[in-house]
């Protein structure tokens, strides 16, 4: 996994790339969480180049989500590869989240 962080208007966009698993999701749900506390509450994950998610890494989302809406923030999911949509789609996530084709379309709102 390797996360690229940057500030694109009001929103912290963070790039995931390669897999999120047991391995990685401690990591990945720290660098979510130290986000929020630097102050920011709207959150991008370009998820452009994610080429696998676990059960581990689905649960760091829904954390992130809870955390975005006990901020009165925004957590916006972009560019998700195919077999990843279908799993959020399987696994009813698609209805928790705001997934957008593109990264300019999860800027707009």
């Amino acid at each position: 996994m390797n996360l690229t962080k940057e500030k694109i208007n009001n929103f912290t966009l963070l790039h995931v790339e390669g897999r999120i698993d047991t391995t990685n999701s401690p990591a990945f749900e720290a660098e979510i969480e130290k986000i929020h506390q630097s102050g920011e509450k709207d959150i991008i994950l370009d998820c452009s180049e994610m080429k696998y998610i676990s059960s581990s890494g689905l649960r760091v989302f829904l954390i992130a989500q809870k955390r975005a809406i006990a901020l009165n923030g925004k957590l916006h999911l972009c560019s998700l590869q195919p077999a990843i949509r279908e799993i959020f789609v399987i696994s009813g996530f698609s209805n928790i989240f705001r997934i957008f084709d593109t990264r300019q379309e999860a800027l707009e709102l």
